[in-house]
Formats: structure tokens, sequence, C-alpha cells
């Protein structure tokens, strides 16, 4: 059985006025963001976990590290945040501004649409898709239950559930939500029948709460 425990890195130095950070603008942590990772860690100190995956961009890598313990952390480049092209390192007002017409096309299609000329949901979805048979693959055909922590981004981590869910991906934006440092859970059983999701986008850690909730 695998256990997957899905979070986004914290809340950063950039977040404020929100932007598009994806692959390219470089965001520290900022002294919430190592807080509420902190308080994630406390939450998970007694969880058997296995391993730890983090995107390989420095906001995530840091969340990983402060959450991961005694486990090393491994990073996975196909956790990287989308790649928002031209648009990274802007907010809403200045897309629209500079590419007119553009944000309307990627609300209506976020699976399609390019965004500011650089990755669309698809792509993302193509490369998270290897991850996901990765990780089944590491728990195939053994009687040992296995648990991994994935520390990945606000976009990332909403395509990662429509593709394991089913969701048609153009609803990725609409169906799904990742806060800073939330805590998602997936269980599969079998390869066969798709997780089940055991937990969706929790910050009670936040207000202290800790330990296995979901089981």
């Amino acid at each position: 059985m695998l256990t997957v425990l899905l979070t986004r890195h914290g809340h950063t130095d950039r977040s404020e006025p929100e932007q598009y950070l994806g692959q390219r603008v470089v965001a520290q942590l900022s002294e919430r963001g190592r807080a509420d990772a902190e308080r994630l860690a406390d939450r998970l100190e007694g969880v058997a976990i296995d391993r730890i995956i983090s995107s390989p961009l420095g906001r995530a890598v840091d969340t990983a590290n402060i959450v991961a313990g005694d486990v090393a952390v491994e990073t996975d480049g196909r956790l990287a945040e989308l790649d928002y092209g031209a648009w990274e390192g802007l907010t809403v007002e200045e897309i629209h501004r500079r590419f007119p017409g553009e944000m309307e096309d990627y609300e209506a299609d976020p699976a399609t649409h390019h965004f500011g000329g650089g990755e669309s949901g698809a792509d993302v979805a193509a490369r998270l898709s290897g991850v996901v048979d990765d990780l089944l693959d590491w728990t195939e055909g053994g009687d040992v239950d296995r648990t991994v922590v994935l520390v990945g981004h606000s976009s990332v981590n909403r395509i990662f559930l429509a593709y394991c869910l089913d969701v048609p991906l153009h609803d990725y934006r609409r169906r799904f939500q990742s806060d800073w440092t939330s805590l998602t859970v997936l269980r599969w059983a079998d390869r066969e029948n798709g997780p089940v999701l055991l937990l969706a986008n929790d910050v009670s850690h936040a207000r202290g709460v800790r330990g296995p909730t979901w089981d």
C-alpha cells in the first residue's frame, strides 16, 4: 500500500503581492513560511515516513528539509512548479496589462494554454505521470506499507491531484486548492483502482493539531 502526503512549500518573500512564481524566479521562505513548515514537521513527527521527495526549487527544498527530520531529502525535477514563461514574477494585474487576452485564455482552459509561452497544464501532467508510476513501482510486489512526502507547488500539486483522481485536467484550478504547507493525503491499495483521497488541503497543524488524523 502506498500513502502519499502531498504538501506545498511555505510562504515566501515573493508571495505578497500574489504573483506567478514558476521555475525562474528565486523566492526564499519567509519567517511565516519557516514557522508553518515547522508546525507541519511537528504534526508529522510520529508518522513513519520512508521517503521525502521535493521539487528542486529552493523554496520547496527548504520546506522539505524542515519537515524531513532524519529522512534524507530527495529532489525530482518533475515536481518543479509549472513554467509560466514570460508571466513569471508578474501579478495578475501586470499580466492583464502586458499580455491582453492571455489571462482569459488561461482561465478558459488551463490544461492546454501555454502560460506566457511556457508550459501548459497537460505538459505538467505528462511529467507527473512518471512520478506516480515510479512510486507505484516502488511499492508493487511487497507486503510492506510505504509512505512518501512530496513537496511541491500550487499548480503542480493541483495538477497531480487531477491526474491521480481522474478529474478533467481543465478543472484542476477550480476543483482543488493547495495552500502553503497544507497537507493532502492519497492512498493506493493497488494500481488498478487508483487512490482514495483521505485528506485535502488541511492546515490544522497551524492550530496545533498533530499526528496522522487521516487514519
